[in-house]
């Protein structure tokens, strides 16, 4: 099996500062067989509770990407013990719920809303105060859904950029409060500062979802010995409740391979012919699974065989073949189960016969970029026919894709990628302005790529 290797913590994150336009042409058939990075939500959550527990926390597998590399730092500028022991090997000697000290610096989370996010909530439950940063992306982007349910709980924004923009001052709640809560959209990164807040509160702290979003919080908590009940709630919704002021113990965690990153293999090996590769140790999470439920309705080759899990997450391994794609409507809610992935499902779309409506995708519009517009820029670029109706995105299928295009990224690592899987079956080469972004979730995704047999200069 072809694995990937990380760089030195400091090297990858020294690597992104340098912009590197990169080509993407016509390869032939895709094979091999690979292991994808670890998923970035599970590492990010792995090393945020670890700080928050008692003892010794193992990771393996961890993803080495930017993004959680920055936790990593978080977690070490808020007084916990977080050492790397090996290839994607960590071990977290934790403070406890609560028991952050006062940072001597800023928090500073480069290009990752997941990982600053979390930390809110984490920091929300303790008496200290810190600031939290990012690059120009990440201060774009709006903070104030996160903080609104945080300053119920008796946190306080001590200063903040317009409408609760980075860089900001968060003062932890020296008594913090349980509340029930109803998140106004479906979206793992609020339920989730809310629980970490609440770890730290007396009584019952209880989020109420309309729509499920991500449940790796939950089944992260619950493995680290938290008392948390997850129950349905209507029609697609849940409501989780979980007991604050426990103590969480240090725990051992497998992170599996990351399906968001999975999904550009996938992708490309659809859309290429003759090619044939399997992949291992996917999460097959169903809270994560869309894009695959979505790829198999429009005539996907996905062969899928379980082999087990770890900390509530189960894996597969997969084998993916090229197929023949066909236009599908994918209902809104779904969204939350790949809100990740609808970059590169578009880029399938586009080499599917026949019309791809993909409806619900307001929450594009607050990524990394405003990536509903940006994917739609992606296409269009390219020959692709695309519209944006409300939040819906229209993808006219005819089969090929003309290629030839100039993609700007925006400084998302995501559109990079898709653009470059693009271009492995266009008519004419894709070229993408900036891969330097691709470091905060990939960091060897041209080089497995290449491994495949993908022709990028």
């Amino acid at each position: 099996m072809w694995y990937l290797r990380a760089s030195r913590e400091d090297t990858i994150l020294a690597n992104s500062d340098h912009p590197a336009s990169l080509e993407a042409r016509s390869s032939g058939p895709l094979s091999g067989k690979v292991r994808v990075p670890g998923d970035k939500s599970v590492s990010h959550r792995a090393l945020i509770l670890g700080a928050l527990a008692v003892g010794r926390t193992r990771v393996s597998g961890l993803l080495e990407g930017e993004d959680v590399l920055n936790t990593a730092k978080s977690m070490r500028t808020l007084g916990a013990k977080v050492e790397r022991s090996g290839d994607f090997a960590w071990v977290v000697h934790g403070v406890g719920v609560a028991g952050f000290a006062q940072p001597q610096g800023p928090l500073d989370f480069g290009n990752s809303g997941t990982g600053c996010r979390l930390v809110m909530g984490a920091v929300a439950g303790c008496p200290i105060s810190a600031v939290f940063d990012g690059d120009a992306s990440l201060r774009s982007r709006p903070m104030r859904r996160v903080l609104d349910p945080l300053e119920l709980m008796g946190a306080k924004v001590g200063s903040s950029e317009q409408d609760g923009r980075l860089p900001l001052m968060l003062n932890g709640a020296r008594d913090p409060v349980p509340i029930v809560y109803r998140t106004p959209v479906a979206s793992a990164q609020i339920k989730s500062a809310v629980l970490l807040a609440g770890l730290a509160a007396p009584g019952v702290t209880t989020v109420i979802e309309q729509e499920a979003s991500r449940d790796h919080t939950e089944l992260m908590l619950r493995h680290f010995g938290a008392e948390i009940v997850s129950t349905p709630e209507g029609a697609h919704g849940r409501k989780i409740a979980l007991t604050g002021q426990v103590e969480l113990h240090g725990a051992d965690v497998v992170v599996p391979a990351d399906p968001s990153s999975a999904a550009f293999p996938i992708v490309a090996a659809l859309i290429v012919e003759g090619s044939d590769i399997v992949l291992s140790d996917v999460m097959t999470n169903p809270l994560r699974s869309g894009l695959f439920t979505t790829l198999r309705e429009m005539g996907a080759s996905i062969e899928q065989s379980e082999t087990g899990g770890d900390a509530g997450e189960p894996m597969a391994r997969l084998r993916v073949r090229a197929s023949k794609l066909r236009g599908v409507e994918v209902p809104p809610e779904r969204a939350p189960s790949m809100i990740d992935e609808y970059l590169v499902l578009a880029v399938a779309a586009s080499f599917a016969e026949g019309t791809t409506v993909m409806r619900g995708l307001k929450e594009l519009r607050v990524k990394e970029s405003d990536r509903l517009a940006a994917t739609a820029d992606m296409l269009r670029v390219n020959g692709v026919k695309v519209q944006i109706s409300g939040d819906d995105l229209i993808v006219e299928g005819r089969g090929h894709v003309p290629g030839g295009g100039l993609v700007l990224t925006h400084m998302d690592h995501r559109i990079a990628m898709s653009a470059l899987v693009m271009g492995l079956s266009a008519d004419k080469p894709v070229r993408v302005d900036d891969t330097s972004f691709i470091a905060t979730s990939f960091p060897d995704f041209i080089l497995m790529m290449r491994g495949l047999g993908a022709e990028f200069s």
